[in-house]
């Protein structure tokens, strides 16, 4: 090893991604690093991989970030990642504490946390900007959000909607002339609905705050980074692939110009810092994920080890240009469950 050695606190250490950063970051072959986890649940996977666990309060909840704040005071860490978009926006809010006890929380800003946690904010924030989006209302009642469906082109194509503020496909529908009956909870696979059923199920309670948007298609893919100033230090691009329940199981290093492009007017325009992870359909913008995420490792290029070391500043612009240079295009991943095993 021929770095000092580093500690780091890891939110959501039970999330799909995490066995899998938490094995790569110490795996990076420079410096020993130690992992103290902690998630809302105590089964959480970070409990047998972590060097240190504990349990702590949802992110949404008024005690999170004072129990960070509290395992920061006690093991000292150089850095904060975080993993779950319920957390960030909290995390951020609260940076500058975080600095103060020595510790870099590696999140953006909170307004800019807060335009890509909300859809609707994130589309009309970059509408003036050459990123490609699909069209988007955000209707204030059924009137108009029957107009709206048919002004982006029901029934001759499917229109899609969802709540602005979620977690990947909760809520998600796709409004077609065939027909489903599910509304508002289902997650996993597309659920579908005519105009008709959308309207009655939208009849049974308050009208609820919806993206209406464009359907578009095409192969799913993301460019993930790590970002300064909102520049583009680092970053690779993959598609996501056999999506099951929300979640990509597999995924593959591409070239994706474009993309990278349009990514980099994402974060300019909104400000972002630290790590993103951007998501199109075909060349359409779907949204923007200010967050650790899931990538794909190599032995040489361990993007959120390399994120860190910017941070810390060790990494120059020349030593950033080698590390993008290592990223090969050739690298599969695919994501499988496994299993751990105690006695209580």
């Amino acid at each position: 090893m021929t770095l000092p050695p580093l500690r780091l606190l890891l939110t959501a250490a039970g999330c799909p991604g995490a066995s899998t950063l938490i094995r790569m970051l110490k795996a990076n072959g420079e410096r020993e690093i130690t992992i103290h986890g902690v998630d809302m649940r105590a089964e959480a996977v970070g409990r047998f991989l972590c060097d240190g666990f504990e349990v702590v309060p949802p992110g949404g909840s008024p005690a999170f970030v004072p129990a960070l704040l509290e395992i920061v005071r006690r093991e000292r860490p150089d850095v904060v990642l975080v993993q779950s978009s319920d957390e960030v926006e909290a995390v951020a809010r609260a940076r500058g504490t975080f600095a103060d006890l020595g510790a870099r929380a590696l999140v953006a800003a909170p307004d800019a946390v807060a335009v890509c946690n909300d859809k609707a904010a994130m589309h009309a924030a970059l509408r003036d900007t050459p990123v490609l989006q699909p069209r988007s209302l955000v209707p204030e009642s059924i009137d108009e959000f029957v107009a709206g469906v048919h002004e982006l082109g029901y029934p001759q194509a499917p229109v899609c909607f969802k709540p602005p503020v979620s977690k990947g496909s909760r809520g998600f529908h796709v409004v077609t002339t065939e027909g489903g009956d599910r509304l508002l909870e289902r997650r996993g696979s597309l659920a579908t609905l005519t105009l008709e059923q959308a309207v009655a199920a939208l009849r049974r309670g308050p009208f609820p705050h919806l993206l209406l948007m464009e359907h578009v298609s095409g192969p799913e893919s993301v460019v993930d980074a790590y970002v300064a100033g909102g520049e583009m230090v680092l970053f690779q691009a993959k598609t996501r692939e056999a999506v099951r329940a929300g979640l990509a199981m597999s995924f593959r290093t591409v070239e994706r110009p474009a993309h990278v492009a349009a990514s980099r007017h994402v974060c300019r325009a909104l400000g972002l810092e630290a790590f993103v992870s951007i998501q199109f359909i075909g060349d359409h913008l779907i949204e923007v994920n200010p967050r650790v995420s899931t990538f794909v490792y190599q032995e040489d290029f361990i993007l959120p080890y390399l994120g860190v070391k910017h941070a810390l500043g060790e990494l120059d612009a020349a030593a950033v240009a080698r590390a993008q240079s290592r990223l090969r295009t050739s690298r599969r991943s695919i994501r499988y469950y496994d299993q751990v095993f105690w006695d209580e």
